[in-house]
């Protein structure tokens, strides 16, 4: 059997769960730079979906995205996405060959964006603001949120001032998909992004794998009720 017919026979096995938030766009832009048929189960976020016994064997921490390929169960978006373009790569490579100091600058990038720009950050945003009924509302936490994701962007646009394309040169990869996803989760949280970075973002949102999986993990009813949530929760911090 030819790589390719591995390939497409592996992924005929691959099954995603989780829609509608920035980390599960992320494995669904991977596997569409990847051009993998897989199925979608629709799951959100706090829907209660994530908390049946079916779904917490998958995944006993109740959170999306999973990824199951055979009998392989994978959580947590990033790893998701490496994984994809670990096994599936091929010609259409989103990883620097491994061993060497590009790839050890690739996965840099992944665990600060992963850590920084999302944990630290967004996420808290998302906690404290969105969730705050929840998680309780923190006005110190956010504003501090907001000023740690600016500061630790800053890096990521020092970076592209030499004239790169992506974080790591001109070729598109792994830690571009996440960095642009958090830009875009910015963004939707009212942030103003400076023109280099985005410029970056809007360079990487036009490629053709970004649309089509903006159009399987954002459905119209699903960023419709987002957009509501998100109205509700700066009503709340303006006040």
């Amino acid at each position: 059997m030819s790589e390719s017919a591995r390939a497409s026979a592996g992924a005929s096995q691959l099954r995603v769960w989780g829609v509608g938030t920035s980390r599960t766009f992320r494995v669904h832009w991977t596997l569409q730079e990847l051009a993998l048929d897989y199925e979608t189960v629709a799951y959100e976020s706090r829907t209660g979906e994530t908390c049946t016994e079916s779904f917490l064997r998958l995944n006993p921490r109740g959170k999306i995205p999973v990824l199951q390929h055979g009998d392989l169960v994978l959580a947590e978006s990033a790893a998701i996405a490496l994984y994809l373009a670990e096994h599936f790569g091929g010609t259409r490579a989103l990883l620097p060959a491994p061993g060497g100091a590009d790839r050890a600058l690739h996965e840099m990038w992944c665990y600060f964006v992963m850590t920084e720009l999302d944990a630290t950050s967004l996420y808290v945003l998302r906690r404290h603001g969105d969730l705050s009924a929840l998680y309780g509302e923190a006005p110190a936490a956010l504003d501090a949120a907001r000023e740690n994701f600016r500061r630790q962007a800053a890096v990521a646009e020092e970076t592209l001032a030499d004239g790169r394309a992506q974080l790591t040169g001109d070729s598109f990869r792994i830690c571009d998909i996440l960095l642009t996803s958090c830009l875009d989760w910015a963004r939707f949280y009212g942030e103003t992004l400076s023109a280099p970075l985005e410029a970056y973002r809007e360079r990487n949102s036009s490629r053709d794998g970004y649309a089509k999986a903006f159009e399987a993990n954002f459905p119209k009813d699903v960023l419709a009720r987002l957009r509501e949530q998100r109205q509700a929760s700066s009503g709340r911090t303006e006040r």
